[in-house]
C-alpha cells in the first residue's frame, strides 16, 4: 500500500476495535488485517459518542418485524412533533450506558398486534446486540426490553401518538 493509499471497506471491517473509555471506542488495530503491515496503518483513535450507539440500537429496533414503534406515550409523542418539522430521532426510546469493553442497552417499544410480545421482544433483543457488536466493536452485556403498547391496526394516530 503506497502512503496515500486508504484501506478498503473488507480491510477496515476485519480491524479488531478495542475500547478505551467510557463512551469511546478505540479502533486502533490489535493484528494485521487483510493483507496490511502494522507499519501501513495511521495512528490515532476513533472515538464514537453514545448517541451513535444509541441511534445504531434504534435503527436495528425499528428493523424488526412486529415493531409499531419506539419510545414511550411521551416519547412517542415528542417524536410526532419532530416528524412533523422534518427532524427524527433515530435513538428515541433507546437509552445506553457505555462502559470501558462493554454496553447495556434498555429499549422501549411498541409492539403491532397480534404478534407473539415476547418473540418481538426477542427479536429486538438479537438485533440490537448484534447491530452494536459489529458496527460499534463492543461486548454487549445486556438488552432490556420493555414493551409500553401494544399497536391495534385500526387505532387512530392520534392515539397511537399519544397527543
Amino acid at each position: 500500500m503506497t502512503a496515500n493509499a486508504q484501506p478498503t471497506p473488507a480491510d477496515v471491517a476485519t480491524a479488531s476495535p478495542v475500547p478505551v473509555s467510557a463512551g469511546s471506542v478505540d479502533t486502533g488495530v490489535t493484528g494485521t488485517p487483510s493483507g496490511l503491515l502494522d507499519d501501513d496503518l495511521a495512528p490515532g483513535r476513533t472515538v464514537v459518542a453514545d448517541a451513535v450507539v444509541a441511534k445504531v440500537a434504534g435503527i436495528a429496533a425499528r428493523e424488526v418485524a412486529g415493531v409499531h414503534a419506539l419510545g414511550g406515550g411521551a416519547a412517542r409523542a415528542f417524536g410526532a412533533l419532530r416528524d412533523v418539522v422534518g427532524s427524527t430521532d433515530l435513538g428515541q426510546g433507546v437509552r445506553v450506558e457505555v462502559g470501558e469493553t462493554q454496553v447495556a442497552a434498555d429499549v422501549t417499544i411498541v409492539v403491532e398486534y397480534p404478534v407473539a410480545v415476547t418473540q418481538v421482544a426477542d427479536a429486538v433483543r438479537e438485533a440490537v446486540a448484534t447491530a452494536i457488536e459489529q458496527l460499534v466493536g463492543m461486548d454487549v452485556a445486556e438488552v432490556n426490553v420493555a414493551v409500553a403498547d401494544v399497536h391495534v391496526p385500526g387505532d387512530d394516530d392520534e392515539d397511537d401518538s399519544g397527543l
